[in-house]
């Protein structure tokens, strides 16, 4: 930026810049790392009520919840690199292809076996995924000037400060 105005070679740095931010992986990937803190209570609330078999049909909704998140998060990174179309139609068609991969799994793993107890699978799915959800949106910034997780809370920066670095 030269006497206040921006060049064009600036207008490049900044979208370059830009490009390298991903606010949608980063929430995901803190999704995944509350789903870690909460796997050990359903694992367990499963083992009590179904045995080793709700144990690991609790584990499994968790590793589907979380892949769900962290697919869903690649496929917005992906398109918004694209254009806003595709990222419109990316996050739509993603998420009923998402769903239906759900569905079929759960479909499939219902048939398999005696191995499979289906009430603590939807229970864990269907809760992880509204309570990650719920409870990210505490620490998910609505604001442009912090996209994705919210800024800790750190010292007073004065503008003159925050422009030298």
């Amino acid at each position: 930026m030269a006497g206040g105005r921006l060049s064009m070679s600036g207008t490049s740095a900044l979208v370059a810049d830009h490009t390298q931010v991903t606010p949608e992986r980063d929430i995901a990937r803190d999704l995944a790392r509350r789903a870690l803190w909460v796997a050990p209570a359903f694992v367990l609330v499963g083992a009590v009520g179904w045995g080793v078999t709700g144990a690991a049909s609790a584990a499994i909704a968790l590793v589907l919840v979380v892949a769900n998140f962290l697919i869903g998060a690649a496929i917005i990174t992906r398109a918004v690199s694209i254009s806003l179309n595709a990222l419109y139609g990316a996050v739509l068609f993603g998420y009923l292809i998402r769903l239906g991969v759900l569905g079929v799994i759960a479909v499939v793993l219902k048939g398999s076996g005696d191995w499979f107890a289906a009430v603590p699978f939807a229970i864990t799915l269907l809760v992880t995924h509204l309570g990650l959800l719920a409870w990210e949106t505490r620490h998910v910034s609505a604001s442009l000037a912090f996209p994705g997780l919210a800024p800790q809370p750190v010292q007073q920066v004065t503008p003159e400060e925050n422009h030298a670095k």
